[in-house]
């Protein structure tokens, strides 16, 4: 490493894992050097330097904020002996007393064993101080990459030093170096990561949109996508992100999904033993129409798995009572779309793709290109198949629109395809199930005189669904109403 402002690169002498990595400061000695140059640019303006101008023997003072450290000085001894594991003390160390106490710390949670922290609350504030320390953590391992000081130990590039020590693949550490470094030119985001106000998850989402291309304008946009990504899901968080790189790069968005569709490859050879091994790498559209088809095919042979063990049993199974696991019936559904596909008349109609066009949603809820499971697309990338697909088109009004008579039970035709439209996924806050492997329910039930509109319906997955009949039965009990049928309808009389 050569830093052009700061002369020569120097190796110095240093216990535990061996030498001090730092430019040749004018024969200052390495306690003195001010560090700041190696730190990533996030870091590089904080208030965390080395005092110099002390007397000869004196202990350097390590100031970090409002922390002021001692940093013993060890003088330069060959012979002494390094760590075995090359990880010892280190000459860029300079709060070794804040992770004592960070150490002691932990050891007395870990005391407490994890019952004392199974309440939702305490779990909460666990994950934020995790998000908190993997933040730090990025940055530091970004700033001891540029130290390059991971080469006196023989490692390649840091990731390799990190995978060694930290009991991570390789590509873990990678990713943590790579975050740290967006991270340190993105001072927003790293603030809000640091404080705990943004997720480590989510901040790596907003750094993912860094690019040569779209640095300057991310920049600029950091602290709007901070603020949101703080009040939206991970998953919301994402597909903001995605469009946003959309908006900022619209050519390297189209090459992207491009290139995502010159990518596809499907192998399945025999094995050993006649076995047959394979891999399949799909573009967006087409995994979303191969995965529905086969998700679809699973639920089959789960229901026929469920009522084969019901009957055998005598009552309701458990997942590890059903004749095949999960991967298994996956293995059987692929197997069965090549049977049902072979087994097809010639001149049959294939199912088309449909394409829906929201007039009006853009000055609603804002631009939108995706799929139904939240897979952002760029516009580009639908284009190969509007020869074969069929398109729709709905009106969104601030308003909205009333289907079929309100006094019908069953959310159909038009008013169900717009509650698909509009909400897209299961609606209960904890759940992102896809549109289709969900039901449309009634905000206020039917029967206690909900309308059949769209203003009164609602996308719930079958689970949810079914948690909301119950825990309507439940308050129906005891507020003394009686008993209700499974539509939630209590008995006539």
């Amino acid at each position: 490493m050569r830093d052009p402002d700061r002369g020569a690169t120097a190796l110095v002498r240093r216990p535990g894992n061996g030498y001090l990595h730092r430019s040749d400061c004018t024969a200052v000695p390495a306690p003195q050097c001010d560090i700041s140059g190696w730190r990533p640019a996030f870091l590089r303006d904080a208030p965390f330097v080395v005092s110099s101008g002390r007397s000869a023997g004196s202990t350097p003072r390590c100031l970090s904020g409002d922390v002021e450290l001692d940093v013993p000085d060890v003088p330069d001894d060959p012979d002494v002996p390094d760590d075995p594991d090359g990880a010892g003390t280190d000459g860029l160390d300079l709060a070794p007393g804040l992770l004592d106490t960070l150490e002691e710390a932990t050891d007395k949670l870990v005391a407490a064993g994890p019952a004392a922290f199974c309440g939702p609350g305490s779990l909460v504030r666990l994950a934020r101080a995790r998000s908190r320390l993997e933040a730090l953590f990025a940055l530091a391992a970004a700033g001891f990459a540029d130290s390059g000081e991971f080469l006196v130990d023989g490692a390649r590039n840091a990731p390799a030093w990190l995978a060694r020590h930290l009991g991570c693949p390789r590509a873990e550490a990678a990713r943590l170096v790579r975050t740290g470094r967006r991270l340190g030119g993105l001072a927003v985001t790293a603030q809000a990561a640091l404080s705990g106000e943004l997720s480590f998850d989510k901040a790596e989402a907003i750094t993912r949109c860094d690019g040569p291309r779209t640095h300057d304008q991310l920049v600029r946009d950091e602290g709007l996508l901070a603020d949101q990504a703080g009040r939206l899901s991970f998953s919301e968080v994402v597909r903001a992100c995605a469009y946003w790189s959309q908006a900022a790069d619209q050519d390297g968005a189209e090459e992207s999904d491009a290139s995502a569709r010159e990518r596809r490859e499907v192998y399945l050879e025999e094995s050993f033993g006649g076995t047959y091994l394979g891999r399949m790498t799909l573009d967006p559209v087409s995994g979303a129409i191969v995965a529905r088809e086969l998700r679809r095919l699973e639920d089959e042979l789960f229901l026929a798995d469920w009522s084969a063990a019901r009957a055998r049993l005598g009552r309701e199974p458990t997942q590890a009572e059903l004749e095949r696991s999960s991967a298994q019936r996956r293995a059987d559904s692929l197997v069965e779309m090549a049977a049902r596909s072979a087994s097809m008349p010639e001149g049959s109609i294939r199912p088309r793709p449909l394409f829906s066009v929201l007039v009006g949603y853009e000055s609603l809820h804002g631009r939108i290109c995706e799929l139904e499971e939240g897979t952002v697309l760029a516009p580009g990338s639908i284009l190969p198949w509007l020869a074969s697909a069929e398109l729709e088109r709905a009106v969104f009004s601030p308003s909205g629109r009333v289907e079929v008579a309100e006094r019908s039970r069953l959310f159909t035709g038009a008013t169900r395809r717009a509650l698909e439209l509009r909400d897209r996924r299961c609606t209960h806050p904890f759940c992102e199930e896809p549109v289709w492997r969900c039901e449309a329910d009634h905000v206020l039930a039917f029967a206690e005189g909900g309308p059949t509109t769209q203003e009164n319906g609602a996308l719930l997955c079958r689970w949810h669904n079914l948690l909301k009949e119950h825990e309507r039965a439940r308050r129906a009990r005891r507020s003394g109403a009686g008993a209700v049928d499974d539509a939630g309808r209590a008995p006539p009389g």
